[in-house]
């Protein structure tokens, strides 16, 4: 074997489903998810996922999640922080959630800005939300036309998000409230 060789290791969905610990799969490459979340960062978790969840109690076709894979495909598995997913059926998470939000450490933040930006954007997700809790803000994308356009950065505003046959008045400042 040549000595300028170089091997790049890629995986599978059933590779990944025989892993021990927190990991995410992105175009069969492994990107660990460690350390654990931070306070500031399960605050911010907590508050985006109880305001969707309050605000979607009587919505009949959609519901949020948290912490939960979603198998993209073969070679993707993705655990967004809060996923609003609408007409999913069965136990996994195998169609495009309507809104995702990820919350950013200095480990985390170019995956979320960049590699999975683009992934939620060829996948056809509705929403994204990008939350910085150093900065207090949120930057919120809505894909219009196949490319993302950016909402705002988001900090003590609200903003209406029109889902199929829901509506959700979002309320950024009650994000920062003690966080």
């Amino acid at each position: 074997m040549p000595t300028n060789f170089a091997y790049v290791e890629k995986y599978t969905v059933r590779d990944y489903e025989q892993w021990e610990g927190d990991w995410e799969l992105i175009y069969g490459d492994a990107y660990a998810m460690s350390p654990s979340p931070t306070l500031a960062h399960q605050s911010v978790s907590g508050k985006i996922f109880r305001q969707f969840a309050d605000q979607l109690e009587n919505c009949p076709s959609c519901q949020v999640v948290y912490e939960m894979d979603w198998n993209v495909s073969d070679d993707i598995v993705v655990r967004p922080d809060v996923m609003v997913i609408c007409n999913q059926t069965g136990d996994r998470v195998v169609k495009a959630p309507v809104i995702i939000f990820e919350i950013t450490s200095k480990h985390s933040a170019r995956r979320d800005e960049i590699l999975k930006f683009e992934l939620y954007r060829m996948e056809g997700v509705k929403f994204y939300g990008i939350a910085y809790p150093d900065y207090k803000k949120i930057r919120l994308y809505e894909l219009l036309s196949g490319e993302y356009q950016k909402l705002g950065d988001f900090t003590d505003e609200k903003y209406e998000i029109n889902l199929p046959g829901c509506k959700i008045d979002f309320d950024f400042n009650r994000i920062w409230k003690r966080s």
